[in-house]
């Protein structure tokens, strides 16, 4: 797939972020607004209850009722009842995740996420892969993610990437050996479009993720 790959040259472009690779980024967001994370303060999103912590085209469920769900349960890790939530309504915080002794510490009620999310969603505002290519124009397919660059105190986000560079809309080459870099905080609030193209990944589901400016870093 990615035969005669080669560098690009340091730029700030935008970023698609392939569907199964976007997945870790509601991955990183669930961990910050998680009752550890904040009661410890160990999270890039502390005290981000009501307010907008993404663009306001972001819409994110946690639905635990969901038919044939992978992480579907009446009931989460410690016997609370589980139940529908907005999370995120557009680009706002609307809830944490939080079991019960997370909640008590943070002097809040459990959500019933004592184990994680359940089947998290983000819904799509745009057409599939190639009509996300078209709407980047020029900037980096992201297909490929490696080591743990992502600093949860601060939201200091870099890998290294594979993928293809795009221009006009349209994949030009492949590269590799580059490195994406950014702020978790400017990410996603730079979010501009969400695919239709779904996977499920476990117990997450979401299209490719469009992020304006980030920092493509190469030869």
């Amino acid at each position: 797939r990615r035969v005669g790959a080669r560098k690009v040259a340091t730029a700030r472009v935008p970023v698609l972020f392939e569907a199964p690779i976007a997945s870790g980024l509601l991955g990183h967001f669930v961990a910050a607004v998680s009752g550890g994370s904040l009661y410890r303060k160990s999270s890039f999103l502390l005290d981000s209850l009501g307010k907008p912590v993404f663009s306001p085209n972001v819409q994110i469920h946690d639905r635990p009722h969901l038919l044939k769900g992978l992480a579907s349960s009446p009931f989460d890790d410690e016997g609370v009842a589980t139940r529908s939530r907005d999370i995120v309504e557009n680009g706002v915080v609307q809830g944490y995740f939080l079991g019960s002794y997370s909640a008590r510490k943070l002097g809040l009620r459990s959500t019933g996420n004592a184990g994680g999310n359940h089947n998290l969603s983000l819904d799509s505002t745009d057409g599939d892969l190639s009509a996300m290519l078209k709407k980047m124009g020029t900037g980096l397919l992201v297909t490929d993610l490696l080591g743990q660059g992502v600093n949860m105190v601060t939201g200091d986000y870099s890998r290294g990437a594979g993928g293809f560079w795009v221009e006009n809309g349209e994949i030009a080459h492949p590269v590799q050996e580059i490195t994406v870099a950014g702020n978790l905080k400017e990410m996603f609030m730079n979010i501009v479009a969400i695919g239709s193209d779904v996977e499920v990944r476990g117990s997450r589901q979401c299209g490719s993720v469009l992020v304006e400016g980030m920092t493509v870093a190469g030869e």
